[in-house]
């Protein structure tokens, strides 16, 4: 029977919930800095790698990648997985993807479209093999699974800093990350800009990165002294503005920002359309296609309209302008979540692989001096080969006696033994010699890069630029300099439409479309007649003046139709007691009537 311990809640509440932020923070939310995953997302990748799922290889179900990931690394649901592994393989989501989908993954109109894992089929990317490629070469920490029946690696050892080129977003206990995505070729070149001068400042290191590049091509309209405080801080937001095209008189809008979806866009502008907040809109339609993932046609009413002004105010009115966070907030190498400014980032990281390429450097000078020390042993056997051979078919216990009689070590006479006979007889003293050659060559280089920092910085440039010219491309987000977005006021939503304002005996008033109207031949009340009408625009104000000649002043855009019999001009003025209207003239507020 088990013994009961009593403990303060508090105090247990406490230590609990502690324990649960840590876990969250560590094995959910936020990415490690060296290879810029999250734990999800590392069980993925080293998941299909073990799966042989590399971009040269054929296609394999989804689910059998999940089923992989949850069943041997990631005990959780298996809906979250594979959702992190779409958004890995979905080009508009992820600037640099991970992963190569096949079948419907989901679109920028609605990135949460994938099919179920049972139709799609995955493969790694020709990109995620940066991560993948030195794994066996000594270069990572292992740890045991969930359950302690396998093993899995602590990180990946990332050739590149992934960190920045696709970013992170999560939400932990206490705190959350916000990592925008970079441009490979400007990162890889602020990288090689800081081996070579530690001393550059962040505002030096934006000459290279000068600001985030995302999956979309929406334009990015921060400007420089908001994009160094996000750098040098570490946190604020970007501003992300759509880009768009006059074809034909009409307006294309063929980028939008990142996470904003087609179908957002035309619900909030047909919003504003509906409640007259536009007036200027003839036609809005998507026709957006797997040639043309963004293609929004806006039909202006007439050619007149200022489009530009137009399309101001939607920036400023719906999510065709965004900000998008940043909070460049990942797990350091000391095991700590730390916000970092630009260069902080990327020093952590060339620590990171500083580091892994020593490690990968040693384990292959490991290799050599082993193989070396093997070939010493094949080249006594070879010397002797007969009566090697003789102790082999004569001995019961041969490796003893090998050890003994050539003082080999066990490694040597072992490596010996494993080569079958017919093969030990066609050992040739050239090759053996050729190849201790080369190796011992090698030793001596691999030696010299650890034992001087300038070589090993030369190595790391090198084969950064390497991957530079493997996997850069161009920035997808341009920067300009933008006017700051300006919702229309009420005046400008006003149309300049003829009208003809109609005034009644009995002050009765309405507004008709057109000046070609005939006032006298409207129906009007029994017992009313026309009294007086105006030629005017619908911008104007009708001027409504009574027998005490007093003035009153009416919007005409907000005056009944002349379809009906209009409505009284007393219900919207207070008028004295006993008078009557006299007649009715029209202009603007800065106008004076006599």
């Amino acid at each position: 029977m088990s013994k009961e311990e009593s403990l303060p809640i508090g105090g247990y509440a406490e230590k609990a919930y502690l324990e649960y932020s840590m876990y969250v923070i560590l094995d959910r939310a936020l990415p490690f800095v060296g290879d810029g995953l999250k734990p999800v997302q590392r069980r993925i990748v080293y998941a299909m790698s073990e799966l042989g799922l590399k971009s040269s290889a054929k296609f394999k179900k989804s689910a059998r990648t999940v089923g992989d990931v949850i069943g041997k690394f990631h005990p959780h649901g298996d809906g979250a997985a594979y959702e992190a592994m779409v958004l890995m393989a979905q080009e508009f989501s992820t600037r640099y993807p991970l992963i190569e989908g096949q079948g419907n993954f989901g679109s920028l109109d609605d990135p949460k479209s994938f099919a179920a894992m049972r139709y799609t089929e995955c493969r790694l990317s020709s990109y995620s093999q940066n991560l993948l490629t030195e794994i066996s070469q000594g270069t990572v920490d292992w740890m045991p699974n969930f359950d302690g029946t396998l093993i899995e690696p602590k990180f990946l050892p990332s050739r590149l800093p992934n960190v920045l080129l696709n970013g992170a977003s999560g939400i932990a206990v206490g705190m959350a990350t916000d990592i925008p995505p970079h441009n490979l070729k400007e990162v890889v070149q602020a990288t090689i800009g800081l081996l070579d001068s530690p001393k550059l400042s962040t505002k030096d290191l934006m000459n290279f990165v000068p600001s985030p590049d995302f999956p979309t091509k929406a334009e990015i309209i921060s400007s420089r002294e908001e994009l160094e405080e996000i750098y040098t801080s570490g946190r604020g937001s970007i501003k992300l503005r759509a880009t768009y095209e006059v074809e034909n008189g009409e307006i294309v809008i063929n980028s939008l920002p990142y996470q904003v979806s087609s179908s957002k866009i035309l619900e909030q502008i047909a919003s504003q359309i509906d409640s007259k907040k536009i007036t200027m809109i003839e036609d809005l339609r998507d026709e957006s296609d797997e040639t043309n993932p963004v293609r929004i046609i806006i039909v202006p009413r007439s050619n007149r309209i200022d489009k530009n002004a137009l399309m101001s105010h939607l920036f400023a009115t719906t999510e065709l302008q965004k900000n998008v966070r940043a909070n460049l907030n990942a797990i350091g190498l000391n095991g700590k979540p730390r916000v970092f400014d630009l260069k902080g980032i990327l020093k952590e990281w060339i620590k990171f692989r500083t580091e892994t390429v020593k490690r990968r450097l040693q384990h292959r000078l490991d290799w050599v001096n082993d193989r070396l020390h093997i070939l010493d042993g094949l080249l006594k056997a070879y010397l002797n080969l007969d009566e090697v051979i003789k102790i082999i078919r004569t001995h019961d216990k041969p490796k003893k006696a090998l050890m003994k009689k050539f003082k080999l070590s066990e490694i040597q006479a072992n490596a010996i033994l494993d080569i079958r006979l017919r093969q030990l007889a066609k050992l040739e003293e050239e090759a053996i010699l050729l190849e201790k050659k080369d190796l011992s060559t090698e030793a001596k280089g691999i030696e010299k890069i650890l034992a001087s920092s300038s070589r090993l910085k030369t190595l790391l440039k090198k084969e950064l630029k390497e991957d530079l010219d493997e996997y850069g491309d161009e920035r997808n987000s341009n920067i300009v300099e933008a006017e700051e977005a300006k919702a229309f006021d009420e005046k400008d939503l006003i149309s300049n439409d003829p009208m003809t304002v109609v005034l009644s005996k009995r002050g009765w008033i309405r507004a008709a479309k057109g000046h070609e109207i005939d006032p006298e031949s409207l129906q009007y009340r029994e017992g009313d007649d026309y009294l007086s009408s105006i030629a005017a625009r619908n911008s104007q104000n009708a001027v409504i003046i009574d027998s005490f000649g007093k003035a009153f002043t009416l919007p005409i855009h907000k005056l009944p139709s002349a379809r009906g019999q209009g409505d009284p001009v007393s219900s919207s003025i207070n008028s004295q007691s006993g008078s009557t209207f006299a007649g009715v003239v029209a202009g603007t507020e800065e106008e004076y009537c006599l």
